[in-house]
């Protein structure tokens, strides 16, 4: 898979590499600093909400592997690969899982070699396509997925930019292609902690974005979960889902509660 430099738009922001740069990647245009910056001024808090949902996927992935006995992963939303990418936490506990990427960014793709590594006994794949389209990103995935089999449906911080209520029947859509056993793996921006910063964030962003998002309510997060199985805690920040695995010290280093919001349920 190759797609030309010239095709991406260096000139408008996009979220996939802002939180890149969030999470101390070099994958960005200077268009993506300059907004981060503003974002970050305007909701200092952003930072501890990017490093707490990356480390929710690790730990969901550790717990999906290790403990549910889940072998497959479709992680729609991926963005720029930058540490901890699902494939890398999956395989190294499990050589021969097999994950799906999805993203519609032009400059992800660009980096898509990054995400197509894999082990010899598993399987990386990488789809171009956009959570809009349910139906393509299934009929694609199942070039690489059996599922037949369950398969963990990851989507962190990606609804935010479906910003009307037809999210829900996409997600549910995918979830209906999923087997008895598979698992959703989901979080998203709140209004909880900093209820006026992160009102202004979402404004500023999309002002100058031409890609925009919305902030949804605990309520709001809670329907993506109709008909599963919730694991505890439930849904919560992500700081607070399980931060001290078989119950360890909590590290010292894990944010205090943030405006992401988010759990894993079972499909039964």
């Amino acid at each position: 898979m190759s797609v030309e430099r010239s095709s991406v738009n260096s000139g408008a922001p996009h979220s996939a590499r802002i939180w890149n740069y969030w999470l101390g990647g070099k994958d960005c245009y200077e268009i993506d600093r300059q907004v981060g910056d503003q974002i970050a001024a305007a909701n200092p808090g952003i930072l501890d909400t990017a490093r707490a949902q990356r480390a929710f996927l690790v730990r969901a992935v550790e717990y999906l592997v290790r403990d549910a006995g889940i072998r497959q992963f479709l992680d729609v939303g991926t963005g720029l690969p930058t540490a901890d990418n699902t494939h890398e936490v999956a395989q190294r506990l499990l050589p021969e899982a097999r994950i799906v990427y999805v993203d519609h960014d032009p400059v992800v793709l660009v980096h898509a070699e990054a995400l197509l590594t894999s082990t010899p006994e598993g399987a990386t794949d990488y789809i171009d396509a956009d959570l809009r389209d349910p139906d393509g990103i299934l009929e694609q995935a199942a070039r690489t997925l059996d599922f037949a089999q369950p398969v963990a449906l990851i989507l962190l911080g990606i609804a935010a930019h479906v910003t009307d209520d037809s999210v829900y029947g996409i997600v549910q859509r995918l979830l209906d292609a999923l087997p008895s056993g598979s698992h959703l793996v989901f979080c998203d921006s709140t209004e909880v902690v900093h209820p006026e910063q992160q009102r202004a964030m979402v404004e500023q962003w999309n002002e100058a974005s031409d890609n925009p998002r919305v902030n949804r309510s605990p309520d709001q997060l809670a329907r993506f979960f109709d008909g599963l199985e919730m694991l505890e805690p439930g849904l919560v920040s992500t700081s607070r889902w399980r931060p001290a695995p078989n119950g360890a010290e909590v590290p010292a280093e894990v944010p205090a509660e943030v405006d992401n919001f988010g759990g894993v349920a079972r499909k039964p």
